[in-house]
C-alpha cells in the first residue's frame, strides 16, 4: 500500500482516520510516510500552506494523536488505534501504577507529576516547572520523548507567537497533555479493557495488512 499524493490538510486528516497510523518523516518502509508524498513539506506560519504548518489543524479536526511514537520520530495515531497503543506500550500500567512498581525512571517522575497536574501546557511552561535541577533539563528532551514513545503524552496542539498586529510567525511550540486529558473520559474507561498482548496482536494484525511491503521486523519495530 502506498500513499496518494497529499495536496491539502483535509487528504491527511483522511489518511488518519483510514489507516490508523501515519508517519510524519520518511523511515524504513517505503512510501509510508508525509515527507515521500508531499512536494512542499516546509511552510511559515504566514502561509499556512505545509504539513508543517497544518499539524495543529489535524490534530483537531482528526482528534488524533501525535507524537514522537514510531522510534523517536513523529506520527499520527487516530483516537481508536491510539487506545490499543498505548495500552500496549503501557504494558497495561497508568503511570502511578508504574511508580508503585518501582517501574518508572525517576528522571521523568516529575515531567509526568506536573503535567497531570496542570492538564496541558507549552513545552517552554512544562520544562520551566519540571525541571528542577540543571541535569534535568539537560535529560528534558529525552523524558518527554521517552513518555511519548510509552504513550503517556500525546501533543495536543501547536501555538504560534504573534507579531504586534496579531499575525503569527516562527514555527510553532508545541502544547502537551496526557492522553487522560486530550481524549478524555472515553480514552480512561476504554485503554486497558483489553491485555497488552491482544492489543500488540491487533496492532500487528492491523499494520500487517495495511502494508503488505513491510518485512515482519518493521512492523514488529513500528509496533514497538
Amino acid at each position: 500500500m502506498f500513499l496518494p499524493e497529499i495536496k491539502m490538510k483535509e487528504d491527511i486528516v483522511r489518511l488518519v482516520k483510514e489507516l490508523g497510523f501515519l508517519p510524519y518523516f520518511q523511515g524504513e518502509i517505503p512510501g509510508f510516510s508525509i515527507e515521500e508524498n508531499t512536494r512542499v513539506m516546509w511552510g511559515g506560519a504566514e502561509d499556512g500552506g505545509s504539513p508543517w504548518e497544518w499539524k495543529g489543524p489535524i490534530i483537531r479536526d482528526a482528534h488524533c494523536a501525535y507524537g514522537k511514537f514510531y522510534r523517536g520520530r513523529a506520527m499520527y495515531i487516530s483516537s481508536d488505534w491510539f487506545l490499543d497503543f498505548a495500552n500496549y506500550r503501557r504494558d497495561g500500567y497508568d503511570y502511578d501504577a508504574r511508580v508503585d512498581d518501582g517501574l518508572a525512571r525517576h528522571q521523568d517522575e516529575r515531567l509526568m507529576e506536573v503535567l497531570t497536574e496542570r492538564g496541558s501546557l507549552l513545552s517552554r511552561e512544562l520544562k520551566s516547572l519540571s525541571c528542577l535541577s540543571e541535569e534535568s533539563r539537560k535529560r528534558y528532551d529525552q523524558s518527554l520523548t521517552f513518555l511519548q514513545m510509552q504513550g503517556y503524552i500525546t501533543t495536543e496542539d501547536f501555538v504560534y507567537e504573534t507579531d504586534r498586529l496579531g499575525r503569527p510567525y516562527g514555527w510553532g511550540l508545541a502544547r502537551y497533555a496526557t492522553p487522560e486529558h486530550f481524549f478524555g473520559g472515553s480514552f480512561t474507561s476504554q485503554v486497558y479493557e483489553r491485555e497488552p498482548e491482544e492489543s500488540r496482536e491487533r496492532l500487528t494484525a492491523h499494520l500487517t495488512k495495511l502494508l503488505p511491503q513491510a518485512t515482519s521486523t518493521q512492523i514488529k519495530r513500528l509496533v514497538g
